[in-house]
């Protein structure tokens, strides 16, 4: 008697929407994927440029228009590699064209136009998840199990600093540094990925602090923030975002009841960039602790591939991708918090932004960064 027949693994066929330089993650990703996707085609304005892409990655198609782009190739999948001001409606148009969408950070402008995305979810069965990798890490769930079961005690202190440097080229290029196109500085551009990893593994906030300023760079948005975070289990976070800092670093550290772990890399990570320090108190305990955290699973990093391995087994259960919806959302909000009250000077408390407030149509709101003397 013949074993029964393995059910058939459908291949998603794959658009690219922009040719800049996270592109290339995204070609990767579907590279490593198996199969699952296949990338056919790309999408870019400058014709030249996407011609270039298409060509370098034996890409079938390349299109200057987006809405030709989807009628001809019927995607399943649309990855958004476009500037941050035009997300929110490709998202929307790739889900109206029956696509599933991976997009890059930042996933939208405001909280209204994440409304206006999951409203595009409800309507077409289709959904948008934002790129935020460090999560997919095979580490970050190996901390997040020993976490729940309850070995390292409750977290109580944390540290996140994305101290990167951004020198006037980078803002040279014309649609950065600029409320209108960027949609913020390093706040939104560079800390979020790490500040997306802190409330991945620390959950969900209930009150935020902060400062923004404009210390060096000529630019619009700021180039430094810095807060300070209250969770609902208590436990208490400084956040560091700089685009001003020569030795670049990104880190996160938690201290937990029982033992402090830390992460130190730049732009990803995989197990070796961890570190954990057990708390002295107790040999027998920091034993096994010590002992739990060494059983690391096989080591997957933090990569575009990872999280899209995550999205092609959503989209086989047509199930909701972790960074849509409610996940997607509490990012979104702690951000324009930040701004909120480093404008306003005030503390801001989840939930209290709300349609009729400046900052929910709005990441900056009607506020700007305070400007250094020169």
């Amino acid at each position: 008697m013949n074993p029964p027949a393995l059910p058939v693994k459908k291949t998603y066929r794959a658009l690219l929407v922009g040719t800049g330089g996270i592109a290339d993650a995204h070609v990767r990703a579907a590279e490593a994927s198996g199969g699952r996707v296949v990338l056919t085609a790309a999408v870019d304005i400058d014709a030249a440029r996407v011609r270039a892409f298409a060509e370098r990655h034996k890409l079938a198609g390349a299109y200057t228009d987006l809405t030709a782009a989807l009628a001809a190739e019927k995607p399943d999948l649309v990855f958004i590699a476009a500037p941050p001001s035009l997300h929110a409606a490709m998202c929307i148009q790739a889900m109206e064209a029956g696509a599933w969408v991976l997009c890059e950070k930042p996933f939208c402008a405001s909280l209204a136009e994440l409304d206006l995305i999951e409203a595009a979810e409800r309507s077409t069965g289709k959904f948008a998840s934002c790129v935020f990798q460090m999560r997919f890490a095979s580490s970050t769930a190996h901390l997040r199990r020993i976490a729940d079961q309850g070995l390292l005690g409750r977290p109580l202190v944390a540290v996140c600093n994305t101290v990167w440097f951004r020198d006037a080229s980078y803002y040279a290029v014309p649609w950065r540094g600029k409320w209108a196109t960027e949609l913020g500085g390093p706040t939104m551009g560079l800390g979020i990925h790490a500040m997306d990893h802190l409330l991945h593994l620390l959950g969900d906030w209930r009150e935020i602090r902060a400062m923004a300023a404009t210390l060096d760079r000529a630019i619009e948005v700021e180039d430094v923030s810095m807060a300070m975070i209250e969770f609902a289990n208590g436990a208490m976070a400084s956040v560091v975002n700089s685009a001003l800092s020569p030795r670049q670093e990104t880190y996160i550290r938690l201290d937990y009841q029982r033992a402090t772990v830390e992460l130190t890399h730049l732009y990803s990570y995989n197990r070796d960039n961890w570190r954990l320090t057990p708390a002295a108190a107790s040999e027998g305990e920091g034993s096994a602790i010590t002992e739990a955290w060494q059983h690391f699973p096989a080591d997957v990093g933090s990569t575009h591939a990872a999280q899209l391995e995550a999205l092609v087994a959503d989209m086989d259960a047509n199930r909701r991708p972790l960074l849509s919806g409610p996940e997607a959302r509490r990012t979104l909000e702690l951000l324009t918090s930040l701004y909120k009250s480093a404008f306003t000077g005030r503390p801001v408390a989840r939930g209290s932004i709300v349609p009729g407030d400046p900052y929910y149509t709005s990441l900056h709101g009607d506020g700007t960064p305070r400007r250094a003397a020169r």
